[in-house]
C-alpha cells in the first residue's frame, strides 16, 4: 500500500490508541467492582452469590439508564472542543454534572425504600432474597455519587482526556478490593460489608472528579453555578439515549430474570458470566469510547470526511478485538472460573454458555464501535428506535427458553441473537450517511 494511502490510518491509529488504551483501563476497572463482590460474596454460598447477582442486576439498572450522562456530555463537549470553544465546553459539562446531582437523589429516594419490594417483584428465591435486598438497600446509597462519576467522566472525555479517568477508576478499584475484603471477612459483615465497601469507594471516586472538574472550570472561566436551561436542555437532548439505555437495561434484566427462574445454581452462573461479559464489553468499549471522542470532535471541525475515515478505522479495530478476547475466553476458563465459585454444579454450567460468549465477541466488536461512533454524532434518536427494535427481537427468545426447557447455555444464545440484532441496526445507519451533521451543535 502506498505510503500516502497509510498515513490516514495510521493517524487514526494513533488517535484511537491514545483514547482508547486509557479508556480501556477505566472502563475495565468498572465492572472489576462488582467482579471482586462476586469473587468475595461467592465463598460465602451460593445463596448470596444468587443474591449479588440480583441485586448487581437491578443496581446496574438503576444507574445506567443514566449512562446518556456520560455519552451526551461526551459528545456535546467534543463538539465544542472541535469548534474551538473549550469555556462552552466545559459549561456544558457542568450542566451534566448539576443534572447528576438531581437524578441521583430522585433515584436514591425511590430505590431505598422500595428494595426489598423490587428484589421480590424480580422473583428472587427465598434463600437469596434476603441477600438481594440487604445489598441493593445499602448500595443505593451510593447511587449519587455513581451518576456524578457518569457525568464527570464525560466531560473529560470530550476534551479528550482519557487518562484521568484511569487514574481515578485505578485508585476506586484497589480502594473497594482492599473495603470488600476488609468488612466481608476483617469485620464479618458478610454481603452488607461487600456493598458498604462499594459505596466509600463510589464517594470517593466521585470527589476525586469534581475536584478535577473544578478546576478546568477555573482555568477557562466556566461558571459553576446551576443553569437551568442548560440542565433542561441536558435532560432534553438524554431522553432518545435514555429510551434506548432502558431497552437495553431490559434486555440485561429479562435475562437475569430468565436465569432466577431456571433455579439458583442457573442465576449464579448466570451472574458470573454476565459480570464477564461486561469486563469484555467495557474493554470493546473502549474503542467506542475513542469513537465518541473523536468523531464529536471531527464533526464540531466539520470535517466529515475524517468523521467517515476514522468510523472506518475504528470498525476494524473493534473485529479484531472480539476475535481476540474471544480467543482469550476459550482458552482461559479453567483460570477464572475456579477463583468464582468452588460449587461444581454452577461451574458446569459454565462450561458451554462461555463457549457461546467467545463465538459472538466478533459481532459484539462491530457493535460497541458502532454504537459509539452513533453517539459521538449525537444520533441518539435512531439509536433509541433501533434499541426498541432489538428488544422486541430478544423478549421471544428469552421467554421461550423456560418454555421450551432450554438452560444456561440456551439463554446465551438468546443473548447472541441480541447482539446480532443489534449490529445490523447500527451497520445500515452508518452505510445511509444520515448520521453525519456536522458543526459546534447538531441541528
Amino acid at each position: 500500500m502506498p505510503e500516502a494511502a497509510t498515513r490516514p490510518a495510521r493517524r487514526h491509529d494513533r488517535e484511537i490508541v491514545a483514547l482508547a488504551l486509557p479508556a480501556f483501563g477505566a472502563l475495565v476497572a468498572e465492572p472489576l467492582f462488582v467482579m471482586v463482590d462476586s469473587a468475595v460474596v461467592g465463598h460465602l454460598g451460593t445463596a448470596q452469590l444468587a443474591g449479588l447477582g440480583v441485586a448487581a442486576a437491578l443496581l446496574a439498572t438503576a444507574v445506567n439508564v443514566f449512562v446518556f450522562l456520560a455519552y451526551a456530555t461526551t459528545a456535546a463537549v467534543a463538539r465544542r472542543v472541535g469548534a474551538g470553544d473549550l469555556p462552552s465546553a466545559i459549561r456544558q459539562g457542568m450542566d451534566g454534572i448539576w443534572l447528576a446531582v438531581l437524578l441521583g437523589g430522585v433515584v436514591i429516594a425511590v430505590t431505598l425504600p422500595a428494595a426489598p419490594a423490587i428484589v421480590d417483584l424480580f422473583g428472587a428465591s427465598a434463600t437469596a432474597a434476603p441477600y438481594a435486598g440487604t445489598y441493593l438497600r445499602i448500595s443505593s446509597l451510593g447511587i449519587p455519587a455513581m451518576l456524578v462519576v457518569l457525568a464527570a467522566t464525560g466531560v473529560l472525555r470530550g476534551l479528550q482526556d482519557t487518562r484521568t479517568p484511569l487514574v481515578v477508576a485505578v485508585a476506586g478499584f484497589t480502594a473497594n478490593a482492599g473495603l470488600n475484603a476488609g468488612l466481608v471477612y476483617g469485620a464479618h459483615l458478610g454481603v452488607a460489608g461487600s456493598a458498604w465497601g462499594t459505596v466509600i469507594a463510589q464517594w470517593g471516586m466521585a470527589a476525586a472528579y469534581l475536584v478535577v472538574v473544578v478546576r478546568g472550570a477555573h482555568r477557562y472561566g466556566a461558571e459553576l453555578r446551576p443553569d437551568l436551561a442548560g440542565i433542561k436542555a441536558g435532560a432534553t437532548a438524554g431522553v432518545p439515549l435514555l429510551v434506548r439505555t432502558l431497552s437495553l437495561r431490559a434486555i440485561l434484566m429479562v435475562a437475569t430474570a430468565v436465569a432466577a427462574r431456571l433455579g439458583d445454581v442457573e442465576v449464579a452462573a448466570h451472574q458470573i458470566i454476565l459480570t464477564l461479559w461486561s469486563l469484555l464489553a467495557f474493554a470493546l468499549d473502549a474503542i467506542a469510547i475513542a469513537g465518541q471522542a473523536i468523531i464529536g470532535r471531527y464533526l464540531g471541525a466539520g470535517d466529515a470526511d475524517g468523521a467517515r475515515a476514522a468510523c472506518r478505522r475504528m470498525v476494524q479495530w473493534g473485529i479484531a478485538s472480539g476475535v481476540v478476547l474471544g480467543l482469550v475466553v476459550v482458552a482461559a476458563r479453567p483460570l477464572f472460573i475456579p477463583p468464582f465459585t468452588s460449587d461444581q454444579a454452577v461451574r458446569d454450567q459454565l462450561t458451554a454458555a462461555l463457549l457461546v460468549v467467545a463465538v459472538t465477541e466478533p459481532v459484539c466488536g462491530i457493535v460497541f464501535v458502532l454504537d459509539g461512533v452513533l453517539m459521538g454524532a449525537g444520533d441518539g434518536p435512531y439509536l433509541a428506535w433501533a434499541m426498541l427494535g432489538t428488544f422486541a427481537v430478544f423478549l421471544p427468545a428469552a421467554l421461550a427458553v423456560p418454555a421450551l426447557g432450554g438452560g444456561l447455555t440456551a439463554l446465551w444464545c438468546a443473548m447472541g441473537l441480541f447482539m446480532a440484532t443489534r449490529m445490523a441496526f447500527l451497520w445500515a445507519r452508518t452505510r445511509s450517511g444520515k448520521w453525519i451533521v456536522t458543526g459546534a451543535v447538531r441541528a
